[in-house]
C-alpha cells in the first residue's frame, strides 16, 4: 500500500509542477511564489 501512495503522491507532485510551469510570472507572483519555487512548493504539497 505504501508503494501505490508514493507513486500516487509522485504523479500529482509532476502533474502539479507541470500546471505550475504553463502559468506567467504575474500569475505565480499572485500565488506568492517565483519560477525557481514551483518544485519546492510542489514537494510539500506532496509531501515528498
Amino acid at each position: 500500500m505504501n508503494v501505490k501512495r508514493t507513486l500516487t503522491n509522485w504523479r500529482n507532485y509532476r502533474r502539479t509542477v507541470a500546471e505550475l510551469e504553463r502559468m506567467t510570472t504575474r500569475e505565480l507572483a499572485d500565488l506568492g511564489i517565483t519560477q525557481y519555487e514551483i518544485r519546492s512548493f510542489a514537494r510539500t504539497a506532496h509531501g515528498l
